[in-house]
C-alpha cells in the first residue's frame, strides 16, 4: 500500500528551501560568532589513535547558535584527588549551509576591505583559501576545537551530531557539535588571530620558544645541530608555578640548587 502521491510532504524542494533560510535567519540573529580551529596531525601514534603533537594552524569564522541556553553542562568544577577540574560541556549549532560556504568564501582583513572600498573595486567571494584559514573538511570534525570569545576559552568537539532535528521536510539542515573544555596540551596555535593565539602564549611550557634565532628567523644551531636556547626562568616556562614566590619566603625546602642536595645536612 503506497502513500498518497498527491500529499507528499517530503520531496518538495521550496519548502526544505524555506525551513534552511529560517535556520540561516535565526542562527545570525540569536547566534554568536565563534573561531573553527581544524586540528593538523603531525605525528599520529597508530597504536593509541592520538597526536601529542597536533596544532592548530588557522581559524575560521563562524556563526553558532547556543542550543545550552540555562549554562554549561557536564560536570561543572568538581576537586579530584589531583587537582581542581573543571569539565563544562556546551553544545553549539551550526548550519549546514553556512559550514559549506566557509570553505570557499574568502573573508578579507579590515585593512583590505578598506581599501577596496577606498578603489571602489568590487569585492568579489573567491574559491581560495580566506584570511588565515582554510577548510577541506565535509563537516566538522570530532577533535577539532571551537574558540568561544564570550569566556576566552577553546571547547573541543566529541561528537558531531548530524541529524539533531529528524528530517524536517525532509531535508537535514543543521550540525549540533558537542564539546568539552578543552584540556591544553602544548599544541601549537598560530591562526593569525590574536585573541586565539594568545591561549598559546599563556600556558605553553614548550622551552623552544626561547631558541635563539638569526636575523632572517632561522634557529641558531650548534654543532650538533641542537637549537640553541636563551636563559629562561622556570617561571616563565609556567606562569602558575610558585617558584618565586618560594624563592622570596625561603621556605625550609629541599634546595636543588646545592651541590649535594640528598645530604643530611638539610
Amino acid at each position: 500500500m503506497a502513500t498518497n502521491p498527491y500529499f507528499n510532504n517530503f520531496n518538495y524542494a521550496g519548502e526544505q528551501n524555506l525551513i534552511e533560510e529560517l535556520v540561516l535567519e535565526s542562527i545570525k540573529m540569536y547566534g554568536i560568532d565563534v573561531y573553527y580551529l581544524p586540528r593538523t596531525l603531525v605525528d599520529t601514534d597508530q597504536l593509541f589513535g592520538e597526536d601529542v603533537l597536533s596544532k592548530f594552524e588557522t581559524a575560521a569564522p563562524i556563526e553558532m547558535y547556543i542550543k545550552n541556553v540555562e549554562g554549561f553542562e557536564g560536570e561543572g568544577d568538581f576537586l579530584s584527588r589531583f587537582n581542581l577540574e573543571i569539565r563544562d560541556e556546551i553544545t553549539f549549532t551550526v548550519a549546514r549551509r553556512r559550514w559549506d560556504q566557509i570553505k570557499t568564501e574568502k573573508i578579507l582583513s579590515e585593512e583590505s576591505w578598506n581599501l577596496l572600498q577606498e578603489d571602489g573595486d568590487e569585492i568579489k567571494v573567491e574559491d581560495a583559501s580566506g584570511n588565515n584559514y582554510v577548510i577541506t573538511s565535509s563537516r566538522p570534525l570530532e577533535g577539532d576545537v571551537l574558540y568561544f570569545p564570550l569566556t576566552t576559552k577553546l571547547y573541543e568537539i566529541k561528537f558531531v551530531e548530524h541529524e539533531p532535528v529528524f528530517y524536517q521536510a525532509g531535508a537535514l539542515q543543521m550540525y549540533d557539535l558537542r564539546c568539552e573544555l578543552f584540556e591544553y596540551s602544548n599544541e601549537e596555535i598560530d591562526t593569525g588571530y590574536s585573541e586565539v593565539d594568545e591561549v598559546e602564549d599563556l600556558n605553553s611550557t614548550n622551552v623552544l620558544f626561547y631558541e635563539l634565532l638569526l636575523e632572517d628567523g632561522s634557529k641558531l644551531l650548534n654543532e650538533d645541530g641542537d637549537s640553541l636556547l636563551t636563559e629562561y626562568d622556570v617561571a616563565d616556562v609556567q606562569p602558575t608555578s610558585d617558584n618565586n614566590f618560594i624563592e622570596q619566603k625561603q621556605l625550609d625546602i629541599l634546595d636543588f640548587s646545592e651541590s649535594n642536595p640528598f645530604s643530611e645536612d638539610w
